[in-house]
C-alpha cells in the first residue's frame, strides 16, 4: 500500500492548520508536546504516525514530535483525529 500522506497531502493539511487553526496547533504543542511555555507553534509535517511541529517560547524554538494514538489511514482520518485531539486538549487544558 502506498503512503496516503504524500508530501502534497501533508503540505495541504499543514497549510490549512497553520492558517486557519493556529490556536489548535498551539494547544497540541502545549498539551501533547508538554511545552506549556509555548507562545506559538507551526505544523511542519503530518504522516500516518504523528505530526512534527516547531514550537516557539520566549527562550527558543524547538522541534516537537506528537504521535497519534493510532495509525492514520488517510486525510479524512487525519481530519477526524485532529478534531478529536483538539477537543481532548481543551478538556485537559481546562483541568489545569
Amino acid at each position: 500500500m502506498s503512503d496516503p500522506f504524500t508530501p502534497e497531502v501533508s503540505a495541504r493539511i499543514c497549510k490549512h492548520m497553520n492558517e486557519d487553526h493556529a490556536d489548535a496547533v498551539l494547544l497540541y504543542a502545549k498539551v501533547f508536546g508538554n511545552t506549556l511555555e509555548a507562545t506559538s507553534a507551526e505544523m511542519l509535517k503530518i504522516d500516518t504516525q504523528g505530526m512534527d511541529l516547531v514550537v516557539k517560547s520566549q527562550a527558543e524554538a524547538m522541534p516537537v514530535r506528537i504521535s497519534f494514538d493510532h495509525e492514520l489511514q488517510d486525510a479524512e482520518d487525519a481530519h477526524h483525529t485532529l478534531i478529536d485531539m483538539v477537543k481532548q486538549a481543551r478538556q485537559q487544558a481546562n483541568r489545569s
